[in-house]
């Protein structure tokens, strides 16, 4: 009876962080912040298999702000603050703009830059890298493989014109930087989860929201950019492995359904009515 009972407890710690808890010990509090829009003017880039042949679409950039009790992060920066006001076209393949700042939205919630203790990084690509920045003296939480493309002198030839290590400097310089290697509890509690699923980039990450009122809420990273790669298993041709996409796409959606949580892609225009409208938020 000992022994089973030892081998229960052993089990039950092995579990990851979300799936022990239901409720967050916390107050935790969830906004959408917009962070940019891209026109997608060749949307067969999101498929190696050429399933969107002549096919365009406007896609947005969303980043986050939780709160967890007194302590604020931030999910993905979105696009760099220098696109603000870019003119989009019908000729580049991708057609980046911004409406707004991230430190803008902020001052409407009466936070500043230095109310944010943690930035968590979803990939290293620069429309989620775009607006770090702004938070020195925050932590950064990504995971180790991404870091280890940013950090990396020169740049591997997959990274290029994805990844800008200059948007993370203050990191690169010596700020307060957390890597992290498999699902990572943020804040001790299990209602924050950063969640491992590689393959758009080696160390992609989704994240996983518990709300008291809401309930789960997953935040996609990049492990899909519109709904219709979920059911078509649309690979992009610029992620750095294939099968891993895959697995991961088929855990996201799968975790999404165990626990009934709303799944937000993040790039999908579509999916930005899941959350309130800012300045209102998820509870």
């Amino acid at each position: 009876m000992k022994t089973l009972t030892l081998a229960a407890l052993l089990t039950t710690a092995a579990l990851p962080a979300f799936a022990q808890t239901e409720t967050p010990a916390a107050d935790v509090e969830l906004w959408r912040l917009d962070c940019g829009d891209v026109k997608v003017n060749d949307l067969n880039l999101f498929s190696d298999t050429r399933a969107y042949t002549g096919e365009t679409r406007d896609l947005t950039a969303s980043c986050y702000l939780i709160r967890h009790g007194t302590d604020y992060m931030i999910w993905d920066t979105g696009l760099p603050a220098a696109l603000k006001g870019a003119p989009q076209n019908d000729t580049d393949a991708l057609s980046p703009t911004l409406k707004t700042t991230i430190e803008e939205q902020l001052t409407e919630l009466d936070l500043t830059p230095a109310d944010i203790g943690r930035v968590g990084i979803s990939h290293y690509h620069f429309d989620h890298t775009g607006q770090a920045a702004s938070f020195p003296d925050a932590e950064l939480m990504i995971d180790a493989r991404d870091w280890d493309v940013l950090s990396a002198d020169p740049l591997p030839t997959f990274a290029e014109g994805f990844a800008n290590p200059d948007l993370v400097k203050p990191w690169l310089d010596g700020g307060k930087l957390t890597t992290t290697t498999g699902d990572t509890d943020v804040f001790g509690d299990g209602s924050v989860t950063m969640l491992t699923m590689p393959g758009h980039t080696p160390g992609s990450l989704t994240l996983l929201v518990q709300l008291a009122e809401t309930g789960p809420v997953l935040l996609s990273g990049d492990i899909v950019h519109f709904e219709e790669q979920i059911a078509n298993q649309g690979v992009p041709t610029f992620n750095t492995d294939r099968s891993d996409t895959l697995s991961s796409i088929d855990r996201m959606n799968k975790l999404a359904g165990n626990l009934g949580a709303t799944l937000v892609i993040q790039h999908d225009p579509r999916d930005i009515e899941k959350l309130p409208a800012f300045p209102a938020s998820a509870k």
